[in-house]
């Protein structure tokens, strides 16, 4: 794997990132090593970028199965119910499966330590920068980028490692780290403090932002849809439905047609409604060792292929096999054309990690894309009674999907309330995105995981008919406000961090 940066290294007694004393110290930046030049700003900027992506060393070890993009979909989605375990294993994605989490499962640590030293580089680009006087807009572009990166990196440990804003925002959050010169031993912030350091350093970011360097690199644009999310989840509507339409109004995204949207994940970088995504190239494609797609798709000798599309969201996409969302969900055949299983499973692959260059392990996942500013506009205006706005939103989607003789045309169907319709629809515009789990728990809904699947520990793989399983059966349905729908703070910050609290 090629460096992207010369960094020095050094030690520290005590890791701002909190991580136990057995453990290495990684690479680090300095704002010593940066010359307060745009280049040098461009070249540290870009291997903060390339965290998101590179197996860095941990607790002394590199590990291929430690990425930050694959413990940021698994531990998402696999807590979900649109991705089902067709067998045990003892890769640590398989407690988000069974919800038998740990304070020291490697994957949610490795998270946790990979995330903040993404926020510590760029903390130490944003202090060098300060040295620059009067910055061109390319300067300021590359400063705008870093507070949207430690917006995005703080969002996506509040929404893992704390609970929905909307369940109780004075709740604990997570560390915060907006500077270098932050104090190790430091608590944990609210949720609501969070919320607002994410608004504000995305609105930061979006100020600064004027010279876009490609969807491998984060935007204005990009800024403006974090906010929209972010506000989402607040449930503060009018902000979040405000910066969907700044994105939507920027004329730099069009929705993909159904002719063009199945090969928009393996396309990503050159996609229509791409905003934000992270570059993989050929360089980067780990294949069957620790690749995203590893453990959801296989040609036979690609990937491990254990985890498949369940049987819940199948059902839910069921009505409409014209739609052209279900080419990412690939069926694995036999010669004779029957669908074959696994341990009492039906096996269909997901392919929105393929593909990219053919690669059956490679593609750059996105982040951010245009379907999801309708949905959030969608979602935000069901919440105001406004059913109007709402529908005609999800239809821009489904007319877009091959449905175009199945939109809502502003009716509801009868026992549905429009909430219903945009939650539906984001599940299967969304689905495997990182997602389903946030847009359940956060509206105050039980996840519904009653189909056979490894995520019901001790259920028998004959025992198919959940019908006949005990009332109440563990993990089968979860209740919104379980404990267990977030994640421990890993045990190598409440060790070090005195003043960090861990999860109930």
């Amino acid at each position: 794997m090629q460096k992207r940066l010369l960094y020095i290294i050094f030690v520290l007694p005590l890791l701002v990132t909190g991580c136990l004393k057995d453990i290495n110290p990684s690479d680090s930046l300095d704002t010593g090593t940066l010359t307060g030049t745009e280049e040098g700003l461009r070249q540290a900027l870009n291997g903060a970028y390339a965290l998101f992506k590179d197996h860095v060393s941990f607790n002394g070890t590199v590990d291929g199965n430690n990425m930050y993009l694959r413990q940021y979909f698994q531990l998402s989605d696999f807590a979900a119910d649109d991705i089902v375990c067709a067998q045990t294993t003892t890769d640590p994605l398989y407690y988000s499966f069974s919800l038998d989490h740990t304070a020291t499962q490697t994957n949610s640590r490795y998270f946790w330590y990979i995330s903040y030293k993404i926020i510590n580089d760029v903390n130490t680009v944003i202090a060098s920068a300060e040295a620059i006087p009067d910055p061109n807009d390319n300067t300021r572009q590359l400063i705008g980028e870093c507070y949207f990166l430690r917006a995005f990196c703080h969002f996506n440990l509040v929404r893992l490692f704390a609970r929905p804003y909307s369940h109780d925002p004075a709740s604990d959050g997570i560390v915060l780290r907006t500077s270098t010169s932050d104090p190790a031993q430091k608590p944990r912030s609210s949720v609501a403090e969070v919320y607002a350091s994410v608004v504000a350093d995305a609105e930061k970011g979006a100020e600064l932002m004027a010279q876009p360097r490609g969807v491998q690199f984060a935007s204005r644009e990009a800024a403006w849809a974090l906010l929209s999310r972010a506000y989402l989840y607040e449930e503060k509507n009018d902000s979040a439905i405000f910066y969907a339409d700044k994105v939507i109004g920027s004329s730099r995204f069009t929705l993909e047609t159904a002719a063009s949207f199945p090969q928009l994940f393996a396309n990503a970088t050159a996609g229509k409604e791409t905003i934000f995504c992270v570059a993989f190239t050929p360089a980067d494609d780990y294949g069957k060792a620790g690749s995203i797609a590893s453990m959801l798709y296989s040609d036979g000798n690609s990937g491990w292929g254990e985890e498949f599309a369940s049987r819940s969201l199948r059902d839910t996409m069921s009505a409409h096999p014209e739609d052209v969302r279900w080419s990412y969900i690939v069926p694995l055949k036999d010669g004779g054309g029957n669908l074959q299983k696994k341990n009492g499973i039906e096996i269909y692959y997901i392919s929105k990690f393929s593909f990219q260059g053919g690669s059956p392990t490679l593609s750059s996942p996105i982040m951010f894309r245009l379907a999801e500013m309708y949905l959030n506009k969608a979602e935000a205006a069901a919440k105001q009674d406004d059913m109007n706005t709402a529908l005609d939103n999800v239809d821009e989607i489904r007319k877009n999907r091959g449905l175009e003789n199945a939109l809502y045309n502003r009716q509801l169907p009868a026992g549905k309330s429009a909430l219903d319709i945009v939650l539906k629809e984001r599940r299967i515009e969304l689905a495997f995105e990182g997602h389903r789990s946030y847009d359940v728990y956060r509206n105050k809904r039980n996840m519904n995981r009653a189909y056979w699947g490894y995520h019901l520990p001790g259920l028998k793989e004959s025992d198919i008919n959940l019908a006949a399983a005990p009332a109440g059966y563990a993990n089968m349905t979860v209740p919104w406000d379980a404990a267990r729908i977030i994640y421990y703070i890993p045990i190598d910050e409440v060790q070090t961090n005195r003043l960090c609290d861990q999860n109930p």
